[in-house]
């Protein structure tokens, strides 16, 4: 594709090769705009292999190894997120926390506004009923769920992740694996309603599925 001055002389001419160089750029930069930690290492595993391609092209070690070593510490990574808190998974896990807890009301108020883009009828829910669990990854806070417990049903009034780790397969493992936190606290059903089509689709994701008497209600039997 030649670039041409005012009088037709070809000043400056992207072959093949350089146009894969700049793809393979230009994807770099895309994956550092990622919030979420999954797409940031997805997009960078596609640069690095760009960037393999390109330098097998120009015939050039350097950069073969260098993102050759990129794209395998990128699917090693990727490999972990998407173990779901297996052996090889990361380090998911819950904690409870008291429902007055200074700490809840302040990640709430906090996370508001992106908490309401999912689920935008949300408020804070008080009484004896109240069921909070904090979700963690890593050791960090990774989300809330919160719920208003009636016997064995827990009807969950907030389940919010934070967007670096949206991607990273919490809801399922908090659904699978690690439901155990429910069933020891005698919880064997679990009910969601379904606010926007964004969290209807999360709920069916994780397990969960409309209920045959409200197509508004989520269920899941543990």
């Amino acid at each position: 594709m030649p670039w041409r001055d005012r009088y037709g002389a070809s000043v400056f001419e992207l072959n093949g090769v350089e146009m894969v160089g700049y793809l393979a750029s230009a994807l770099v930069v895309l994956s550092l705009t990622m919030t979420s930690v999954v797409r940031l290492r997805m997009v960078s595993l596609c640069g690095s292999i760009t960037f393999f391609v390109y330098g097998t092209m120009i015939e050039s070690v350097p950069i073969m190894i260098t993102n050759g070593s990129i794209a395998v510490i990128n699917v090693w990574f990727l490999r972990k997120e998407f173990a779901s808190g297996g052996r090889h998974g990361r380090d998911l896990g819950v904690s409870r926390i008291r429902p007055d807890s200074p700490f809840l009301s302040d990640f709430v108020a906090f996370h508001l506004t992106d908490i309401h883009r999912f689920q935008p009828n949300f408020r804070l829910p008080t009484g004896d009923d109240v069921v909070t669990l904090l979700l963690n990854r890593d050791g960090l806070p990774a989300g809330l769920l919160i719920g208003r417990r009636s016997g064995s049903t827990l009807t969950i009034d907030l389940d919010y992740v934070l967007g670096p780790y949206r991607d990273s397969r919490l809801g399922r493992w908090l659904y699978g694996p690690g439901s155990e936190v429910f069933r020891s606290d005698g919880i064997t059903e679990l009910r969601s309603a379904g606010t926007t089509d964004f969290h209807c689709k999360y709920l069916e994701r994780v397990g969960f599925r409309a209920s045959p008497t409200d197509p508004d209600l989520y269920e899941l039997t543990l």
